[in-house]
């Protein structure tokens, strides 16, 4: 299999269309009750290629918002399937299964807004000074906690590095100032669309 490189994390624009695509028609379906798409024929379907950025093992997330607001974020950090499969797997997750939420509902489908962002491979930073808010991704880990954040998430906030990591050790059950001594950061980008 394909391992992602810089030829394979450039996704074109029918790519991250058909990425769109598939992603939304796997929120609707879950919603629906009724069984997730099937990549390969929507890919035929809509007379799209699936070439090796799409069949690449790649993180991928699906991320909901409803009003603005947060509504549902699901996904993996490294690549266990084929992309375009795990953006599938992850839309029909971040409709029914982010515990943070009740599964969405029909009435709510169409005033959904739909982000999907295709993850590169992770690498480990000597420092969080290291750290680029903006343009990485953070997974923190400590003592057995983990928590993820995705690249966009600090400026959508607002947060510089500081309060990024605090609140990166506050969703992993840890105390603000616990990512200051023996924590291991590991970064990755993602192409958000």
């Amino acid at each position: 299999m394909l391992e992602p490189g810089p030829q394979l994390n450039n996704l074109s624009t029918t790519e991250r269309d058909f990425l769109r695509e598939v992603a939304l028609l796997a929120v609707q379906n879950a919603v629906k009750e009724q069984d997730p798409p099937n990549t390969r024929d929507l890919a035929r379907m809509a007379g799209v290629d699936l070439t090796p950025r799409l069949l690449v093992k790649r993180g991928a997330f699906v991320t909901l918002h409803l009003a603005g607001k947060l509504r549902g974020c699901i996904g993996y950090i490294e690549g266990h399937l084929p992309l375009v499969d795990a953006v599938a797997r992850n839309g029909r997750a971040a409709a029914l299964e982010d515990p943070r939420f009740a599964p969405v509902s029909l009435a709510e489908l169409p005033q959904l807004d739909l982000e999907v962002s295709a993850l590169t491979p992770l690498r480990t930073v000597a420092r969080p000074e290291d750290i680029i808010i903006g343009r990485h991704g953070i997974l923190f880990e400590k003592q057995g906690h983990k928590a993820v954040f995705l690249p966009q998430v600090a400026p959508e906030q607002g947060w510089d590095l500081e309060t990024t990591l605090g609140h990166l050790a506050l969703k992993a059950g840890l105390s603000p100032g616990d990512w200051h001594e023996g924590a291991l950061f590991q970064v990755f980008e993602a192409e958000v669309f």
